[in-house]
């Protein structure tokens, strides 16, 4: 076995350099594996094979699955892989678990060097392309979803492909009004953008792409964080860090300035402006300054970031000097920076129904975010999502709302425990929700907390993105009849993860090892079902934006199966389901006139019938014509719509097609867009009309309406009449 390694070594390294040579492509560094990685792998997997909830041993056959699945993480389209590699390292298929066991991590940094050469082989490919140009008569379509594809047999096929891609690149550009000279460059500039950011790769990616390769082969929600993974997750957790208070983004090869933090040392200092571009990091008023361009963005922010009241010194070329433009020295003092931006938010929606207003709080929460350390420590302001959602309703209570809807959409979850203390702020005391352990041990778990700080009409919007937490939430508040769950069916995540600190179980006293999430129980309901696979329906439902097939806990080939345990003891506190008829109909026939709503459910189908079609027409009459229809469509809803409202899930829609919403597409990338049209597409997005909110209001306004009018209802007794649906 340890010849044919070997040999194999030979023959990648060999395809690899010829290849080079091929197309003048620059070798990417041979990325190795540190004693350090390895320590950790072995350690991960002493912890995985015996803690884990759904814990299986290391051996072969689960070699083949980590092989699989880290072939697919890192060329997930294929797209860079070809046949003849897949079928190279294939003798290496049962040897990932040997690799781990014995401290050997050539195996897995032998496949990922291969994917760094061929990343700089197809980029460098596609700008030998743009020598040419494209006939954009001809009548051929492009594919741009391959994950069910096989991969290419052969280099000549794999071409073809990226032929394709690079054309509609091309075309994407010349639909938005680019010439010839301007779309070379700019494609030109991000395929080298791409090869310099492949040489920028470390030994580090390579190990955190395999060893989540590993955890998610086992299980979908456990992962491996390297050091500095791990430190980004406890900044996302806690809504906390300590730094300038500067949110950075690349541009032009400049780490710049895209957003100052209110009350931050960057914004107070008064010496930095929205552009400006930071070339050099010195640690202290008199330390070494480092030339930061050309530095990977997240080197950046480790340089910046570092200890509460130290000092960092920046070296800043101006927004409105040249590049060889007078520079500025710097200097500030690192503070502890509250994310607010991330935090909960509320706003008011007003919800007329004939001669009556009612006012509709609404609270939207990205995250149940918790800062469990400064908790510990006993520090009485540490953040919380549910101290912020208290205060909150304490402010919305003074204005005076009807009816209040709690905004889950897209929050993936977080802190089981604000789960659980943020159910407690509606229905007071009682169980939440159960938990069960890899032995089958069950544990009912709830707040004990008395005090209720919302006892009005309750609606939770959720949507395919809301998961774990957020499902937690949804499903206690619907078992208890609190309040009506609005929105589209949620992910399905029914699993429960903890933070393994690998350095803590090592004895390090600096972060060397990383750390792992680690999944060791499963919940479930209150009534004994789970959100597990099957997610959260929903009372009153909207249309579907994602698509269920490829998002979502069923999406996963490995999620753990939906189970039962026996109901937990608790008291419903109402039952809606008198009320959903009457609801569903005043909704439906609301709806039927809206014609944001309307719009909105047109950019679904559309999307839908495009994904399902997964080709793309490359000949440009064809697409302009398919743009004009477009247009013509987004016009006519624009015509009927309230000033300003621009529906942000119509335009997810129609941008995740493959044209990416034609009116709306500017063929560019992210990172090549100007600030200033970043920020205005921001300003644009916030500012805009939010269909799904805004009916999720309406409903709410519907139910304050019929629970006054049956006001028996209210005291949980049947009501004497068939509520009526209409005013």
């Amino acid at each position: 076995m340890k010849m044919k390694f070997l040999w194999l070594v030979c023959v990648l390294v060999t395809t690899a350099q010829a290849a080079s040579l091929d197309l003048n492509v620059p070798l990417p560094l041979v990325f190795k594996p540190t004693l350090q990685q390895t320590k950790a792998a072995h350690l991960a997997a002493d912890v995985l094979t015996r803690y884990h909830y759904k814990a299986v041993p290391l051996d072969d056959a689960m070699s083949e699955k980590i092989f699989d699945r880290y072939l697919k993480s890192l060329d997930p389209e294929k797209l860079f892989f070809v046949q003849s590699d897949i079928d190279r390292l294939t003798g290496l298929r049962t040897q990932l678990d040997d690799a781990i066991i014995n401290d050997d991590l050539k195996a897995p940094f032998t496949i990922f060097n291969l994917y760094a050469q061929r990343l700089s082989e197809r980029f460098a490919y596609a700008r030998t392309l743009l020598k040419t140009g494209f006939d954009f008569r001809r009548n051929e379509g492009y594919q741009y979803e391959r994950e069910k594809e096989p991969w290419p047999k052969t280099e000549a096929e794999m071409r073809e492909v990226w032929r394709k891609r690079v054309k509609n690149d091309w075309l994407r550009l010349k639909l938005a009004g680019k010439d010839d000279k301007s779309i070379v460059k700019t494609l030109d500039k991000r395929y080298v953008g791409s090869i310099k950011r492949i040489a920028q790769l470390k030994s580090q990616d390579a190990f955190q792409a395999f060893m989540n390769a590993y955890t998610m082969a086992i299980e979908p929600h456990t992962n491996y964080m390297g050091p500095r993974a791990a430190e980004d997750f406890d900044i996302s957790m806690k809504l906390s860090l300590v730094g300038i208070g500067a949110g950075l983004a690349e541009k032009d090869d400049y780490t710049t300035i895209r957003e100052l933090i209110a009350g931050g040392p960057a914004a107070l200092s008064g010496q930095l402006k929205i552009g400006d571009r930071i070339v050099g990091v010195a640690e202290g008023e008199d330390g070494t300054m480092t030339d930061i361009q050309g530095l990977r963005l997240d080197d950046t922010v480790a340089l910046i970031r570092g200890t509460a009241d130290t000092t960092v010194l920046l070296d800043v070329l101006p927004v409105d000097a040249s590049p060889d433009g007078k520079h500025r020295r710097v200097s500030l003092i690192r503070k502890k920076i509250t994310l607010e931006q991330q935090s909960a938010k509320k706003s008011v929606i007003p919800v007329t129904d004939g001669s009556t207003t009612r006012q509709i709080g609404v609270i939207s929460l990205p995250a149940f975010y918790e800062d469990t350390q400064a908790r510990q420590q006993g520090d009485q302001n540490f953040k919380s999502a549910t101290r912020d959602v208290a205060h909150l309703l304490d402010e919305l209570r003074k204005q005076n709302i009807d009816g209040l809807v709690v905004d889950l959409r897209n929050n993936g979850g977080g802190s089981l425990a604000e789960a659980i203390e943020l159910t407690a702020l509606f229905i007071g005391q009682g169980p939440v929700v159960q938990q069960r352990d890899a032995k089958g041990k069950v544990v009912i778990e709830g707040d004990p907390n008395l005090g209720v700080a919302w006892s009005g009409a309750l609606g939770v919007l959720i949507n395919r993105g809301s998961a774990s937490a957020s499902e937690i939430f949804a499903a206690a508040i619907q078992d208890y009849g609190r309040g009506l769950i609005i929105g589209e069916s949620s992910f399905g995540k029914g699993t429960v993860q903890t933070m393994i600190d690998l350095d803590q179980i090592a004895k390090n006293d600096k972060p060397t090892f990383g750390e792992l999430k680690l999944t060791i129980a499963q919940f479930f309901r209150i009534n004994g079902g789970t959100t597990q696979l099957r997610g959260v329906t929903p009372d009153i439902s909207f249309p579907a934006v994602t698509d269920a097939e490829n998002f979502g806990e069923s999406s996963f080939d490995n999620a753990l199966p939906w189970m039962q345990v026996p109901a937990a003891r608790y008291s419903p506190i109402g039952d809606l389901k008198y009320l959903q008829p009457a609801l569903l109909t005043r909704h439906e026939a609301r709806v039927k006139g809206d014609k944001s709503f309307i719009c909105l459910q047109e950019s679904i189908s559309n999307f839908n019938l495009q994904r399902k079609k997964n080709l793309i027409s490359l000949n440009e009459s064809e697409r302009r014509k398919e743009r004009d229809a477009e247009e013509v469509r987004i016009a006519s809803c624009a015509a009927g719509k309230d000033e300003g409202a621009n529906p942000p899930e119509a335009a997810v829609a129609e941008n995740a097609a493959g044209n990416k919403g034609a009116i709306l597409d500017d063929g560019l990338q992210a990172n090549e867009r100007s600030l200033a049209n970043e920020q205005a597409a921001e300003k644009s997005g916030k500012n805009a009309k939010d269909v799904l909110l805004n009916e999720a209001a309406h409903i709410l306004g519907d139910e304050v309406d019929l629970l006054q009018r049956n006001a028996r209802f209210v005291a949980g007794a049947v009501p004497p009449v068939p509520l009526s649906a209409g005013p």
